[in-house]
C-alpha cells in the first residue's frame, strides 16, 4: 500500500497580453540521466502544433510529450529521469482526442495570455487531458504514486461537444442547460495535495472528485448544475470557494450499500450565491460509519441560498432568501476539549489572530509567475556556470547567480538539473527564485557528515531575525548519499510586513537516480532493525528558527522516500530522516496551505514556543519500518531542539509508543488547523495494523499537545493506525474506536482547554 501525493499544482492566471518570459529565455535544462541531447523544455509549436483554431493539434501535442521514446508512458511505473516542461504559446489548440501527459510532465501555458484547448465537435476520449489513462483494465500509474506534475494557465473549452467529460483542467468553459452532462474536473483516486485558482463555467458538474485529501483554494463555479460532487474522501479543505447560480453547491451524499463514502469536508472563507441548496449531506445521528459525512463551516457567506445544508430528511441548516453568514457550524464529533459529543449545530468560530488575516479572511497568495517581466529580468544558473549534471560542484555558481540576480533586482532561474552543493548556500532578502521542472539542489560531500553537528544546506536569510522577504517556487532540495547532519532548509528571515513565500518547493530524500539512496543501497529489510549508515540521509527537512517570522508555504511536500521512484516495481526502501518541519519562531505568522511532511523518524510537524499559525489539510505518514527500529534510532533526541524523549514519555504506555509523531505542539498559542490527516499504515512494513478490523494498532499515539499551549483548534482531524488520536500532556483525549469514519477515524472539532 503506497499512499503518497499526487503533486498536481493547477493554477490559472490572466494578465496583460505580451510575450511571456518563459518562451523567450534560453533553455539549457539538463536531464543528466536521460541521454544526450534530451530536451527538457519543449514548445508545442516546435513539434508542429499551430494554435490557430483551425488545425487539429492533438497529434503534435502528444508527439511533443512522447518524443524521444524513453519517456515514462504505457507500462512505466514512475521516473525522475525524463522530465518535460511543455509550453503552449497563446492561441487556440483544437483537440480531437485525449492529451496524455506522461509521468513527470508539466503543461504550462502563456501566463500573460492563456491559451485555449478547444475540443472538436467529434472529440473522442475520456477527457481533454487524461492524466492517468486506462490502457489496460487498470490505471497506468498507481494513482497514489503520481508525482511532480503541473497544469497551469489554460482555458478549456468544450462548448462544441454536445455531451462530454473533462479531467484535470484549469479554466473550464462548458455548455449550459438541461441535458448537458459535461464535467469540468474528474478525479477518481489518489492521495492529493493542492489545487488553486480554477474557474468552472457551465456543465452538469464543475468538479467530480474522489481522493484521500486535498486543499483547494480559490475555486469559482458559475452556472453549474452541481458545483462539486465528492465521490469519496477522507478529508477535504475548501478555502475561498465562490459558487454562483448553481443548482447545488457541494454534494457529499455518496453512499454504497448503506454506508457513506465521504469522510469529511471543511469549508471556510467562502461565498455561495443564488444556489437553492448549499451543501447536500447523508449525515444523521444513526448513519454509518459513525463520523462519516462530517461537515465544518466557518465564515461562509450566503446570498439567496434558501437551504444551507440539507440531509436525508430535508433541511438541516436553513439559509436565507437574502443574505446571511455562517460564522461557525458543524455536524460530527466534538472534543471541546473533552468528548466525544455527537453534535450538529452552531459553533463558536476559531479566534483568528489578526496577524494571519487579510480583511476577515486568512491571508493567501497565489504563486507568482512574473508574467509582466521581460526575459532580460531572469538570470540562469546554467549561464553563470552551474552544470546540473549530478557530478560537478555547483555551490559557487549557484551562490553567485543568487547574489548577482538579487542585487540587480532580477529573478534567479534554476534550469532543470541536479546540482551538487558541497557547502551551504544563502538566499538573501529580496531574492526571487523559480525552477524549471523541479530542479534538484543536492547536499553532497562530507560537509554534513556529522550527526552531532547539524548544519543547514539552504539558508533563507543569513542569520535568524534578518529582515526581508523572498519568493521561492518550483524546486527541490535533497541529498546525495548519507548526510546525517544536513538541515535542508533553515528559514531565518523576519518578514514582518508582507510574508515571504514558498510555492511548490519540496524536499525529496532518496529514491531517485543520482541520490545514491536507492534500492541498491537502501533496500528494505523488514523486522531486522539494522541501520545501514549509508541510508542515514538527513538530520531535518526544514527549521524555522526562533527570530524568524512571516512565511507562507503552499503545496510544499517534505518527503523521505519510502520507495524508489526510478525502480519500475516501486520497490520499498529504508531511508532515515530525523525530523520534518520544526517551527520555533517566537513571533509566529506562518501559513501552511496544502503541505505534507512524511516518514521522518522523530516527528513530521513540530511547533514549539510559537504562535499565530494557520494550516490546511496537514498530511503525514509514519516511517514504514518503525518500530524496528523505533523512533530513538538512529537519531538521539536533542534537547536544544525540543526533540521528543520517547524513553521517558513512553513509560507506562503500551503498544508501539516510540513512533514518529504526526504533529507535536509544545507551549504554543493561537494555532488553527483546518483539516489534518495523520496516518500510520505500517508496522515493520506490514499493513495488518492499519485497519478497523485489526484495531488500528500500528502505533500508540500520533498527535500531541503539550505544556502551556492554548487556543489550539483542529477541525476535521483524521488518523489511521493509531490507538490514540490525540494526546494532551501524555493523556489520551480521543481514541479511534469512538470516532470511526470511512477509513480513518475523525474528530470534527477539537479545542484545547
Amino acid at each position: 500500500m503506497q499512499l503518497h501525493h499526487f503533486l498536481l499544482a493547477i493554477i490559472s492566471l490572466a494578465g496583460t497580453v505580451q510575450s511571456f518570459w518563459l518562451a523567450d529565455i534560453p533553455h539549457q535544462g539538463l536531464a543528466p540521466f536521460a541521454g544526450a541531447n534530451y530536451p527538457v523544455f519543449r514548445n508545442v509549436k516546435d513539434y508542429g502544433a499551430k494554435g490557430d483554431g483551425v488545425a487539429d493539434d492533438t497529434a503534435a501535442i502528444n508527439n511533443a510529450i512522447t518524443t524521444p521514446g524513453n519517456r515514462c508512458g504505457k507500462g512505466c511505473a514512475s521516473t525522475t529521469t525524463t522530465p518535460v516542461v511543455l509550453y503552449f504559446p497563446a492561441g487556440t489548440y483544437l483537440i480531437s482526442s485525449s492529451i496524455i501527459p506522461y509521468y513527470f510532465t508539466q503543461m504550462i501555458g502563456d501566463a500573460s495570455s492563456p491559451p485555449t484547448l478547444k475540443a472538436t465537435a467529434n472529440f473522442q476520449g475520456f477527457g481533454l487531458i487524461d492524466g492517468n489513462p486506462y490502457w489496460t483494465e487498470n490505471l497506468n500509474w498507481v494513482s497514489t504514486n503520481v508525482f511532480y506534475r503541473q497544469v497551469r494557465n489554460f482555458i478549456i473549452d468544450t462548448t462544441a461537444i454536445a455531451r462530454g467529460l473533462l479531467r484535470r483542467n484549469v479554466v473550464f468553459n462548458m455548455p449550459k442547460g438541461n441535458g448537458v452532462v459535461h464535467v469540468g474536473l474528474f478525479i477518481e483516486s489518489g492521495s492529493g495535495g493542492f489545487m488553486s485558482d480554477l474557474t468552472f463555467n457551465g456543465g452538469a458538474t464543475g468538479a467530480s472528485m474522489g481522493n484521500q485529501q486535498y486543499t483547494m483554494r480559490n475555486l469559482v463555479f458559475n452556472d453549474c448544475g452541481t458545483a462539486i460532487i465528492q465521490l469519496w474522501n477522507w478529508g477535504w479543505t475548501y478555502i475561498g470557494l465562490s459558487i454562483n447560480n448553481c443548482g447545488k453547491g457541494i454534494d457529499i451524499s455518496a453512499n454504497s450499500n448503506g454506508k457513506q463514502e465521504v469522510g469529511s469536508i471543511t469549508l471556510i472563507d467562502s461565498t455561495i450565491v443564488n444556489t437553492p441548496v448549499g451543501i447536500v449531506t447523508a449525515w444523521s445521528s444513526s448513519s454509518q460509519p459513525a463520523t462519516a459525512g462530517t461537515v465544518v463551516l466557518e465564515n461562509v457567506a450566503l446570498q439567496n441560498v434558501p437551504v444551507a445544508v440539507s440531509g436525508p430528511s430535508g433541511t438541516v441548516l436553513s439559509g436565507s432568501s437574502s443574505s446571511t453568514t455562517i460564522t461557525g457550524w458543524s455536524e460530527g464529533h466534538r472534543y471541546t476539549p473533552n468528548g466525544p459529543t455527537n453534535q450538529i449545530g452552531a459553533i463558536t468560530p476559531n479566534n483568528r489572530p489578526s496577524a494571519l488575516l487579510d480583511g476577515n479572511k486568512y491571508y493567501a497568495r497565489s504563486k507568482p509567475q512574473y508574467e509582466s517581466l521581460p526575459a532580460s529580468s531572469f538570470v540562469s544558473v546554467r549561464s553563470t556556470g552551474a552544470k546540473g549534471d549530478a557530478a560537478a560542484d555547483d555551490t559557487a555558481s549557484i551562490q553567485n547567480a543568487i547574489d548577482s540576480a538579487t542585487s540587480a533586482g532580477k529573478v534567479v532561474f534554476i534550469d532543470y538539473g541536479l546540482y551538487r552543493l558541497t557547502s551551504p548556500i544563502t538566499i538573501p532578502p529580496g531574492a526571487k527564485i523559480v525552477g524549471e521542472g523541479y530542479p534538484v539542489l543536492m547536499a553532497a560531500g562530507g560537509y554534513w557528515s556529522n550527526i552531532d553537528n547539524p548544519q543547514p544546506v539552504v539558508k533563507i536569510g543569513a542569520t535568524s531575525g534578518q529582515t526581508g522577504v523572498v519568493e521561492l517556487s518550483d524546486f527541490i532540495v535533497s541529498t546525495q548519499g548519507a548526510q546525517p547532519g544536513a538541515v535542508l532548509f533553515e528559514y531565518n528571515l523576519a518578514s514582518t510586513g508582507t510574508p515571504s513565500g514558498m510555492w511548490d518547493v519540496h524536499t525529496r530524500i532518496g529514491g531517485f537516480t543520482g541520490s545514491q539512496l536507492q534500492v541498491a543501497q537502501c533496500l528494505k529489510d523488514p523486522g531486522s532493525g539494522t541501520v545501514v549508515q549509508q541510508c542515514v540521509a538527513v538530520y531535518m527537512s526544514m527549521h524555522a528558527t526562533k527570530q524568524s517570522t512571516g512565511l507562507y508555504m503552499e503545496n510544499t511536500w517534505l518527503w523521505v522516500a519510502d520507495h524508489d521512484i526510478d525502480d519500475n516495481a516501486n520497490t520499498q526502501i529504508t531511508i532515515y530522516g530525523g525530523r520534518g518541519l520544526y517551527i520555533e519562531s517566537t513571533e509566529g505568522r506562518f501559513w501552511l496551505s496544502g503541505t505534507a511532511v512524511e516518514h521522518h523518524v522523530l516527528y513530521n510537524y513540530q511547533l514549539a514556543n510559537t504562535k499565530d499559525l494557520f494550516a490546511s489539510e496537514l498530511q503525514t505518514e509514519t516511517p514504514y519500518f518503525q518500530p524496528t527500529p523505533n523512533a530513538l534510532v538512529p537519531f538521539k533526541p536533542n534537547a536544544s531542539l525540543n526533540d521528543p524523549d520517547f524513553a521517558s514519555s513512553c513509560a507506562g504506555v503500551g503498544g508501539n509508543c516510540a513512533a514518529s509523531w504526526g504533529l507535536r505542539v509544545l507551549d504554543s498559542t493561537d494555532v488553527s488547523i483546518y483539516g489534518a490527516g495523520h496516518y500510520s499504515f505500517f508496522s515493520s512494513y506490514s499493513t495488518t495494523c492499519s485497519t478497523v478490523e485489526a484495531g488500528e494498532t500500528c502505533q500508540s499515539r500520533i498527535v500531541s499537545i503539550e505544556g502551556a499551549s492554548s487556543n489550539i483548534n483542529i477541525y476535521n482531524l483524521n488518523t489511521i493506525g493509531s490507538l490514540s488520536m490525540l494526546e494532551r500532556d501524555g493523556r489520551s483525549v480521543a481514541s479511534w474506536q469512538d470516532n470511526v469514519n470511512v477509513y480513518p477515524a475523525n474528530i470534527a472539532i477539537y479545542r484545547s482547554g
